[in-house]
């Protein structure tokens, strides 16, 4: 799913860095630190773009290309997909960069459906703009 050896043009959702109390028993970042990160970030544009609650009822495609090391910065990127009438399907990448190096490379993406919900934790249709 990745496409090229750069991260977008875009500003990331969400950018962190690795920290040691986010690793597995192997010593690399553990990938439900990735996961949660990443629905952080899909979570923010949900929210942003239903203007309101919304929540993560599904996740595909989870794909590891790499492993995160720690102090690395990582960014997420998080891209509308589709609009339903309640849902949103969003594809989040995840790119990392040594600190003290300038090459960036791709280690994570998936894809999550959240779904707007109103103050009673139902389904509600996703708010749009008018224009």
């Amino acid at each position: 799913m990745h496409d090229g050896i750069q991260p977008p043009e875009v500003q990331p959702t969400v950018r962190v860095i690795a920290m040691p109390t986010d690793t597995n028993p192997a010593g690399d970042i553990f990938g439900g630190w990735l996961m949660s990160q990443m629905d952080l970030a899909a979570g923010t544009m949900a929210a942003r773009i239903s203007r309101g609650r919304a929540s993560t009822v599904s996740v595909d495609q989870i794909q590891f290309h790499k492993p995160v090391r720690v102090g690395d910065e990582v960014s997420f990127y998080a891209e509308m997909l589709k609009i339903g009438r309640t849902s949103m399907r969003i594809h989040v990448r995840v790119w990392s960069r040594a600190r003290h190096q300038e090459e960036f490379a791709p280690v994570t993406e998936g894809i999550f459906t959240f779904v707007a919900l109103d103050e009673n934790a139902r389904p509600r249709p996703v708010l749009r703009d008018a224009s």
